[in-house]
C-alpha cells in the first residue's frame, strides 16, 4: 500500500511541478545569471512574433501528417477537426506533466468525433513513433555532419545515450509481442482485436507510411531551424550540423515525466549536450528558455484557436467510419479531385 501512495505521489501534477523548479533552481545556481539575462534581452520582439508564427504554421504540417496516420488506421477526421484535436494537445503538452500528457488530450478529443477510437489510439501511438524516429533520424544526420568534432569520451556518451533510445524502443515492442492478450478479459481482447485490425489497415498501406515519416522529418526539421535562430538571437553561436546533433536529443530527453512540459530538463540537458562543444552553459540554458517562451505562446494560442473552432457542432462532423474506404478515396473529394492540402500529405 505504501508503495501504491508512493506511485500516485509521483504522478501528481504537483510532482512534476516541483521537478521543473528544482532543476530549474538548479540551473539559475550554477550558471551565470548575468549573462543569461543579457542573452534573453537579446531577442527583438519582432523575431519573437515570426518565430512564434513559423511554430504555429509548422505544426499545420503536423496536424497533416496525424490526420493521415489516423486515415492509414481507418479513424477518419475532417480537417477542423484534426486542426482543433491537435492544437488542443499543444496546450495541452505545455501545461500537462510530459508532452504525452498532450497527446491525451488530443486523443480524448478525437474520440468525441471518431467512433473508431482503436483506430484513433493506434494512429496516435504511430504518430508519436514517427516523430521519435524523426528525431532520431536528424541526430544521425547530424552526428554523420561532424566527424572529427567529438573527443572519444564525449562521442562514447552520445553513443551510449543513442543505445539507450534503441533499447526502450526494442522493449516496448519486445512487450507488445510477450503480452499474453488471450489470457486478458473479455473486454480486453476485444480492444486489442480492433488495434490488430486499426494494424493490419496501416501495415497494408507502407507507402503512405513513408509520407508521414517524412512529414514528421520536415516538421522536426523546422522546428530544430527555429530554435538555432533563435539560440543565434540570444548570442549562442554554434554550427547547424552541432544544433542538429543536440536539439533532437534534448527534446527526446523532454519526454522523460519528471517535469512540468520538459520544463528544466530540456535545458539542462540542452546545456549539458553542448557542453562538449565548448558552448557557454548560461547560453545554452537561455537558448533553452527562449524556446519554451515560444512552445508556451504558442500553446496559449493554439488553445484559443482549438476553442475557436469548436462548439456545439464540433461531433456532428465525423466521416463515418462504418463502410472502409481506401486512403486514396478518403483523400478525394466528392468531385473527385484532391485537396490542395491533404495532396500534401
Amino acid at each position: 500500500m505504501n508503495m501504491k501512495r508512493i506511485s500516485q505521489a509521483l504522478r501528481h501534477p504537483a510532482m512534476r511541478i516541483a521537478g521543473s523548479v528544482v532543476i530549474l533552481l538548479l540551473l539559475l545556481h550554477f550558471v551565470h545569471f548575468q549573462k543569461l539575462v543579457v542573452a534573453l534581452r537579446n531577442i527583438p520582439l519582432t523575431l519573437w512574433l515570426s518565430l512564434l508564427f513559423g511554430y504555429l504554421a509548422t505544426h499545420l504540417i503536423g496536424v497533416i501528417k496525424w490526420r493521415l496516420t489516423l486515415r492509414l488506421s481507418r479513424a477518419r477526421l475532417t480537417l477542423a477537426q484534426a486542426i482543433r484535436c491537435y492544437y488542443a494537445g499543444l496546450f495541452g503538452s505545455v501545461f500537462l506533466p510530459s508532452v504525452v500528457g498532450g497527446d491525451v488530450v488530443r486523443m480524448g478529443l478525437a474520440f468525441r468525433a471518431e467512433r473508431n477510437r482503436a483506430g484513433v489510439l493506434l494512429g496516435s501511438l504511430v504518430d508519436r513513433l514517427l516523430d521519435i524516429v524523426s528525431l532520431g533520424a536528424i541526430a544521425g544526420i547530424g552526428s554523420v555532419l561532424l566527424p572529427g568534432a567529438l573527443d572519444p569520451r564525449s562521442r562514447r556518451a552520445f553513443v551510449v545515450l543513442a543505445a539507450v533510445c534503441a533499447l526502450a524502443a526494442a522493449g516496448f515492442f519486445a512487450v507488445l509481442a510477450i503480452v499474453p492478450w488471450q489470457k486478458l478479459p473479455f473486454r480486453g481482447r476485444r480492444i486489442f482485436v480492433k488495434v490488430r485490425r486499426a494494424w493490419r489497415s496501416m501495415a497494408s498501406q507502407p507507402r503512405y507510411v513513408l509520407v508521414s515519416l517524412s512529414l514528421g522529418v520536415i516538421v522536426q526539421l523546422s522546428l530544430v531551424a527555429l530554435s538555432a535562430t533563435l539560440a543565434h538571437a540570444c548570442g549562442l553561436d554554434v554550427s547547424f550540423q552541432i544544433w542538429l546533433l543536440v536539439w533532437p536529443l534534448a527534446k527526446l530527453l523532454a519526454l522523460v515525466p519528471v517535469t512540468l512540459g520538459g520544463l528544466g530538463i530540456r535545458e539542462a540537458g540542452l546545456a549539458g549536450l553542448l557542453a562538449p562543444f565548448g558552448a557557454p552553459a548560461a547560453l545554452a540554458v537561455a537558448a533553452g528558455l527562449s524556446w519554451e517562451s515560444i512552445m508556451i505562446g504558442g500553446g496559449l494560442v493554439a488553445g484559443l484557436v482549438s476553442y475557436l473552432i469548436g462548439g456545439a457542432g464540433f461531433t456532428s462532423y465525423a466521416i463515418p467510419s462504418d463502410k472502409p474506404r481506401s486512403l486514396q478515396e478518403d483523400l478525394t473529394l466528392p468531385s473527385g479531385k484532391m485537396s490542395s492540402v491533404d495532396a500534401e500529405g
